[in-house]
């Protein structure tokens, strides 16, 4: 053979090798494609929020569960469909709202907030649900067990008031004669009152006095504030609740109009000029509910996928709302701090 006939012979060959290599990249292109969306259709994700479209977007708490489902492959737009609800801290709202995403057959629902999983397990105990915070899953009734949640509900627990005992450590460290901590709950957070109960068990260890301030109103929040004020509280212990987290910036406000030094288990408290954040970041739940999601759009069932468990808690500092109050932050502290405002 000539070598022109070699060299033309060679370049088929090659030629017909790329393409034998870009037929195997599509075809592994189109299984992922078909992995991720078994039915061919695409996947409708109803994401229910307690609280306001403004407190999820400036919490990053929307966004983060857009990146997570982004970083799996959906991009709303292409392949995938967000059916947000806010519910604006008004429980009335949501029978309304989850009749809507039932209505719509979503394949899964991303649910934050104790009244929202209340609404939902009276709609529905078929439609998978994703929870992205709860202080305690079984004994809210969401699942049998963490290991084996069993139903239509899984998620992610924020290990709630397993944090407190470090919480008031934490509080008795900067107020060195703390004597009584007031509790901000929330009536319509079903697990507050059992939160409470093992906070007043763990305040009597260290021998602090417990009072409680409820309120689930901007309003009932500053005459909560007016009553510790009253009842000279010492300090006050902000109990997790998508209806606080609107609220940050008003409580921080009050904490620091009666000088009062508080904790709360939100991170972004901090920011908003509360005195010392410690917990889960919150945020990151979020991120991680698309993992969920994924899962169930591929045949999962939510009640064989485990509830994720906090492994990381994270504490923050505001030294100048301390220096506002009249508090010395102890160097021991401000070292373990992952952030400090200054």
């Amino acid at each position: 053979m000539s070598r022109s006939g070699i060299r033309a012979r060679r370049l088929g060959i090659a030629v017909t090798a790329i393409c034998v290599v870009a037929f195997a990249l599509s075809v592994v292109g189109m299984l992922l494609a078909a992995e991720a969306q078994p039915s061919g259709k695409v996947p409708r994700i109803g994401f229910l929020y307690f609280g306001s479209r403004q407190s999820a977007t400036e919490t990053g708490r929307y966004d983060a569960f857009v990146k997570g489902m982004r970083e799996l492959g959906y991009v709303e737009g292409k392949n995938l469909v967000i059916e947000e609800r806010f519910a604006d801290s008004v429980s009335e709202r949501l029978p309304n709202l989850v009749t809507e995403l039932v209505g719509l057959k979503v394949d899964a629902i991303v649910a934050t907030g104790s009244p929202v999983y209340n609404a939902l397990r009276q709609a529905t105990t078929t439609m998978p649900i994703v929870i992205t915070v709860s202080a305690d899953p079984v004994g809210e009734g969401l699942a049998a067990s963490l290991a084996r949640p069993g139903g239509n509900i899984t998620g992610l627990s924020d290990a709630g008031s397993d944090v407190f005992l470090k919480q008031i450590e934490l509080l008795k460290s900067c107020v060195p004669k703390l004597t009584r901590i007031t509790l901000q709950w929330n009536a319509t957070n079903s697990y507050h009152p059992k939160m409470m109960k093992r906070i007043h068990a763990v305040a009597q260890d260290v021998g602090l006095k417990v009072m409680a301030e409820e309120a689930h109103t901007s309003d009932g929040i500053r005459r909560s504030f007016a009553a510790m004020a009253s009842a000279h509280t010492s300090a006050v212990v902000l109990l997790p609740d998508t209806f606080f987290v609107q609220q940050l910036r008003q409580i921080s406000q009050l904490s620091l109009r009666h000088r009062f030094p508080s904790i709360a288990g939100i991170h972004q408290y901090v920011a908003l000029g509360g005195l010392i954040a410690y917990g889960q970041n919150i945020t990151d739940n979020f991120e991680r509910a698309a993992a969920y999601v994924d899962k169930i759009l591929k045949g999962a069932k939510p009640g064989d996928l485990p509830v994720e468990q906090p492994t990381k808690f994270e504490l923050a500092v505001n030294l100048k709302t301390a220096k506002a109050i009249g508090v010395t932050i102890p160097q021991s502290i401000l070292i373990r701090a992952d952030e400090v405002i200054q």
